[in-house]
């Protein structure tokens, strides 16, 4: 198939829309199809066989876009609506895939062009407008859970990231086929053995100096209030410990900073700013604790797959965010406190047996079921719907 492609984000950086774009364009042309990608004007090209790039306009004075809802998208969105639509009578297309809000005009195109669509699925939208506190309308709550309604009935495939989202598609529209791609590749690669090294010479770590690391965003629903909370407790009984967060914008590590002060761990608590996606692995194979403390939504985060990847154990709260991949085999589940989120991480260092279970399971895990074999199979799947060569069934990840 030749496929028009809409993806209202910045193409390419390294975070988790993008990363799952990225991985998604790949296994499209693995599988011998072409993608015309339409995306915003920021961003890093790239080039891969079968792609070709197409940027809309840029605003004026609008030169970056951050996570989440933001008024800034509206013209930024209304612009790449504008060069899709180009695109569209300007060449033949077989499909047209659109991610998150590109899906609002994706399917209107799609019917125009009389072809199927697909909509790329990575968060429900209106819960979006909860997770990142943007606004407590009524009225644009409900019109984005309208819209939502709207792409998925008229959508001849929905590609999800988690079993919660496969959840919302079959409550909206029992009829369309939801097919299952969790994000593992794009959630970057495993730790080479010894690599981490480096990591605690730069940061001044010694050898013995026990590390708990967190990677990703520094946005609220993340957890990390409650992650400084829990550092407390920990060191307590281990003094020595260390806890590393690679990521986050230098005015949210400002914030986090604030946020280590008053929960008194400052000393404790070493901020590595935000780093290639090629140095995470690094972080990893260095690191004896790998935390995921979310305490809100209900999307897998990317970070988790690469985690499991790792076979370090692996401390996350007991919350749907979390437990729709994870379970007591491959992690250490805690409750949502400062207590329980303390306890799991003195588990996973004083309980060296528990640790090295946890961390096997979790590397098996990923070698199975999270596999790149696995992505691509999913990925024919969902391509097999639109050119109606499958029929909806509930088994390997389709509902």
């Amino acid at each position: 198939m030749k496929i028009l492609m809409i993806a209202p984000e910045p193409f390419f950086e390294p975070r988790g829309t993008p990363f799952s774009e990225y991985h998604r364009i790949r296994a499209l042309t693995e599988l011998g199809h072409s993608v015309d990608l339409v995306t915003y004007p920021f961003g890093r090209d790239v080039s891969l066989p079968g792609l070709r790039l197409f940027r809309s306009l840029r605003p004026p004075f609008v030169r970056e876009i951050g996570i989440g809802p933001s008024w800034k998208k509206v013209p930024l969105d209304f612009l790449v609506a504008c060069t899709a639509l180009r695109r569209a009578f300007s060449e033949r297309y077989d499909a047209v895939h659109s991610h998150e809000e590109g899906s609002w005009f994706g399917v209107l195109i799609a019917a125009m062009l009389g072809v199927p669509h697909l909509y790329d699925m990575h968060s429900s939208l209106p819960q979006q407008l909860v997770n990142f506190s943007f606004s407590e309308s009524r009225l644009l709550a409900s019109t984005f859970a309208w819209l939502e309604r709207f792409v998925v009935r008229r959508s001849t495939v929905v590609v999800v990231i988690c079993p919660h989202l496969a959840d919302v598609v079959r409550e909206i529209e029992p009829g369309v086929p939801a097919v299952l791609i969790e994000n593992a590749p794009g959630s970057g690669d495993a730790p080479v053995a010894g690599s981490g090294d480096r990591i605690r010479r730069e940061l001044g770590l010694s050898s013995d100096s026990p590390m708990v690391l967190y990677t990703g965003t520094f946005e609220a629903y993340q957890g990390l209030d409650l992650l400084f909370a829990a550092a407390r407790h920990v060191i307590e009984a281990r003094p020595d410990a260390r806890f590393v967060l690679a990521g986050g914008r230098p005015e949210q590590i400002a914030i986090a900073r604030e946020q280590a002060v008053a929960a008194g761990v400052a000393d404790a608590v070493l901020f590595a700013g935000q780093r290639p996606a090629d140095e995470i692995p690094l972080f990893l194979d260095a690191a004896d604790v790998l935390v995921s403390p979310r305490s809100t939504g209900t999307n897998t985060p990317l970070k988790i797959y690469q985690y499991l990847r790792s076979g370090r154990p692996i401390v996350a709260t007991r919350l749907l965010t979390h437990t729709q991949v994870l379970n007591d085999d491959v992690a250490i589940l805690t409750t949502a406190t400062a207590e329980g989120f303390a306890s799991g991480i003195l588990t996973a260092l004083t309980d060296l047996e528990r640790a090295r279970e946890v961390g096997n399971g979790a590397r098996v895990l990923a070698d199975t079921k999270y596999s790149y074999d696995a992505y691509l199979s999913r990925t024919r799947q969902a391509c097999d719907h639109l050119t109606a060569k499958s029929t909806p069934q509930v088994a390997g990840g389709v509902a």
